[in-house]
């Protein structure tokens, strides 16, 4: 799949959306360095892309707590701004847990 994904690299279909896929393959995968990439291309791309601030929190939550935080809070103010609800509160209780952590 990922390399699929990757032959539309640069091709008219190239975006966040193709960039938040390729996260996701990646983490799937275990590739946590490139899918972080991948997610903060997608959210440069559509800084109101919800659905890629909460992966790209969450590929960061284990080895940069506090980076993942950030992502987090950014992505609430996305959802926000997008009406996207779900994602705000699936966020903040993710923002929340990492604060309780310390982190």
């Amino acid at each position: 799949m990922i390399s699929q994904l990757e032959k539309l690299l640069g091709t008219p279909r190239d975006g966040a959306l193709l960039r938040y896929s390729l996260g996701l393959e990646h983490a799937k995968a275990g590739n946590h360095e490139r899918a972080i990439e991948y997610l903060r291309e997608a959210v440069t791309r559509d800084p109101l892309y919800s659905a890629a601030w909460r992966a790209l929190g969450k590929a960061l939550t284990e080895k940069f707590p506090s980076e993942a935080l950030a992502a987090y809070r950014q992505g609430i103010e996305a959802a926000k701004k997008k009406g996207d609800r779900q994602a705000e509160k699936e966020m903040t209780v993710f923002a929340r847990r990492l604060e309780k952590l310390g982190k």
